[in-house]
């Protein structure tokens, strides 16, 4: 069950990997993203030191969270991987000019996951010629229903 998308990461990156990690979080994080109250439109990952963190998603605290800790929405997260799969985007990232893009987080056994994204940029073009594609699908489909 999905909790939020990255619609932006599709529309900006082309999608060729995908892994699914583990994240480290505060219990206050935990029940503002039951809530809903996530955003990863501006988020990114970076490798440093050899570990994934995710930077920049934007998790809203409760009012009703502990008074005894202050919040911190923007804060750096550590993502959990396999230690060779780390190795493995390591190389890709750092060799072949890739990237990494959260795509989607999601809930998996009581669990919450966040689904990340080896991708390469687009060029305006390359956009211009997806939406195209979109368009010619959604029509396809109105001609199909239409009969």
């Amino acid at each position: 069950m999905s909790i939020v998308q990255n619609k932006k990461a599709f529309h900006d990156y082309f999608i060729e990997e995908q892994y699914e990690t583990g994240m480290v979080l505060e219990g206050w994080e935990v029940k503002a993203i039951r809530d809903g109250r996530v955003q990863l439109k501006e988020a990114y990952v970076i490798i440093s030191n050899g570990a994934l963190y995710l930077i920049g998603s934007h998790i809203s605290p409760l009012k009703t969270a502990s008074t005894h800790i202050n919040p911190d929405p923007v804060r750096t997260r550590k993502l959990l991987l396999h230690a060779e799969e780390i190795k493995r985007l390591i190389g890709k990232v750092e060799r072949a000019g890739y990237t990494l893009v959260p795509l989607d987080m999601h809930y998996k056994a009581g669990r919450i996951k966040l689904e990340i994204g080896l991708a390469k940029g687009k060029k305006q073009h390359d956009k211009r010629e997806s939406e195209k594609q979109k368009e010619w699908e959604r029509d396809k489909q109105r001609l199909m229903r239409a009969k």
